[in-house]
């Protein structure tokens, strides 16, 4: 093993890490009660929330291009660190508008006042750990800030149900099934106040970005700019390419490597839609957090060792198996009947695993193919053509799911994510080509 792969993580990605991880627990607070807020109190439409949860994707998508462009620069205006302090305290302000919504509206701006602080900090700080490492170590670090993260969302979950619980009491259960009976939403102040609350978790990230600050890249020995997406790693003719500029000066393989991963974004709606169906089999408030939490679980156990595994095995295999499993998790969640409600807690136990197979680790990929001074513009770009799709995904599943219900709208996204699995068997060998050493 390379002397690289086993040098401990800078002490930066530890730092950047937890920011996350506080951050998880305040965000993780309000996201799974946000739906049920808005369509049981608030009186929303699936579509309505589809729109919100695309426009907040946008959002995010659209400033992290401008914050990850911005933050390759130097001096004035320039830096990562900046737009990550800018991007964690933002959404303490969303967070509160939340709180204190009487109509939808306003819920959609304090959402996305929330999604676009998580825009202007999320390429600048995936550029920022990138800088940080060696590409050996690219998928450990990573995995590293996924798991954290994911651990904190699984805390902010934890928290929200433990909350309903004592605001309301725990829901009675039918043991036949293992959920509630019937769809029971919790008064609007129980809501409020958890949303609150986050609220004021979400400072305790803001402060920890302040022992935080810009630092050079780190060169890895003799190639920095290697490509971990395949089995093997000898030069081919088109790894030249790499050296010359494109778009925002950036190779031909990244733009290769970005296609196919917009591809599969087209089947990427908003996780609210299977908290949704979770709710039209009858699971109470309270029991749709803990089945998010133990999709956070798998998602957070699972984080760390898939990022290692894809340093030694290639970005690709895992990335294939993670859309492999989406797609049987989709069709599962669509077809469950009303009788077998409690297949809701394996399927999101699965669905976690897929989240661990490829959030990560495509950031990760990201940065093997993107040159260390063009890295912020590479995550930014990343975050807002993917967004895009995102955005188009969960308008079209929230209309389907209005118009013909919950069955057909994740149907729809299994399929997507079936044809981004056809499309990466046919330009595999292409992408594989794309791949670089010096």
């Amino acid at each position: 093993m390379s002397p690289l792969k086993k040098r401990p993580l800078p002490r930066s990605v530890w730092i950047l890490s937890f920011v996350s991880f506080l951050a998880d627990i305040s965000g993780e607070m309000m996201y799974p009660l946000l739906p049920l807020f808005l369509i049981g109190v608030l009186g929303s439409s699936k579509t309505q929330l589809g729109a919100m949860e695309g426009v907040a994707v946008l959002i995010v998508s659209l400033m992290s291009a401008y914050a990850g462009i911005r933050s390759d620069r130097k001096g004035k205006g320039g830096g990562r660190v900046r737009w990550i302090r800018i991007g964690y305290g933002l959404p303490v302000l969303g967070k509160a508008i939340v709180a204190l919504a009487t109509v939808w509206p306003m819920v959609v701006f304090g959402r996305i006042l929330d999604r676009f602080g998580k825009g202007l900090r999320s390429a600048p700080r995936d550029a920022l750990i990138a800088d940080a490492v060696s590409a050996e170590q690219r998928g450990r670090a990573f995995g590293l800030h996924r798991a954290l993260d994911t651990a904190g969302a699984l805390v902010g979950v934890l928290l929200a149900a433990f909350l309903l619980w004592w605001l309301t009491d725990s829901p009675r259960f039918d043991s036949s099934v293992g959920v509630s009976t019937k769809i029971v939403d919790s008064p609007a102040w129980v809501y409020r106040a958890i949303f609150g609350f986050s609220s004021v978790l979400g400072l305790a990230s803001l402060a920890l970005t302040f022992f935080v600050h810009d630092a050079p890249a780190v060169v890895s020995d003799q190639r920095d700019s290697s490509v971990m997406s395949g089995d093997e790693e000898s030069p081919t003719p088109t790894s030249l390419a790499r050296k010359k500029s494109g778009w925002f000066h950036l190779p031909g393989s990244y733009w290769a490597v970005l296609g196919v991963l917009i591809l599969f974004s087209l089947a990427n709606s908003s996780d609210t839609f299977l908290l949704l169906r979770a709710r039209d089999l009858g699971y109470s408030s309270w029991s749709i957090v803990l089945v998010y939490a133990l999709f956070n679980v798998t998602y957070s156990a699972l984080s760390y060792p898939l990022g290692v595994l894809s340093d030694r095995i290639g970005r690709w295999r895992i990335i294939a198996t993670g859309w492999s499993i989406y797609a049987a998790s989709y069709v599962g969640f669509a077809l469950l009947p009303n009788s077998y409600a409690w297949g809701m807690w394996p399927l999101m136990a699965f669905y976690g695993v897929y989240m661990a197979l490829t959030d990560g680790i495509n950031k990760a990929l990201i940065a093997d193919h993107a040159p260390k001074e063009h890295r912020g513009a590479a995550m930014g770009l990343f975050y807002a053509l993917t967004g895009a799709t995102t955005l188009i995904a969960s308008l079209l599943t929230g209309v389907v799911w209005d118009l013909i219900g919950p069955a057909p709208a994740l149907l729809l996204g299994a399929g997507f994510a079936m044809l981004a699995l056809l499309a990466l068997a046919i330009l595999g060998r292409f992408v594989e080509l794309e791949k670089a050493t010096k």
